[in-house]
């Protein structure tokens, strides 16, 4: 059985995405996505999430959140999000992309 006191933070994941290369944001916006803003853009269909890591407060509905951990054929990078009640509504273009990003999850990756 496991417990929070045992669990991983989303902001413990975060702070180790560096050393594994996956350092580089994800911006989604109307043209298409880039990693931390470079001016390379790329659609959905050339990304690919490999992992998905959900977090769910136990008494903050703050803390829900997901980390996606994507691939290009250059780059690789991250996504965070929260999710439910806090979801990036303010980002219009943010639902529609991330459904058609292909899920190619690595077995046995972990951070």
């Amino acid at each position: 059985m496991s417990t929070s006191k045992s669990m991983t933070t989303y902001s413990q994941v975060l702070n180790l995405l560096p050393a594994k290369g996956y350092g580089k944001e994800l911006n989604i916006k109307r043209a298409g996505a880039s990693f931390d803003d470079s001016s390379v853009i790329y659609t959905p269909e050339q990304l690919k999430i490999i992992k998905v890591y959900r977090f769910e407060g136990e008494s903050d509905p703050a803390d829900m959140a997901v980390i996606y951990l994507l691939h290009s054929d250059s780059e690789k990078g991250f996504l965070l999000n929260a999710y439910g009640t806090y979801s990036d509504e303010d980002n219009q273009y943010y639902d529609e992309f991330i459904k058609r990003v292909p899920i190619d999850e690595i077995e046995g990756f972990d951070i």
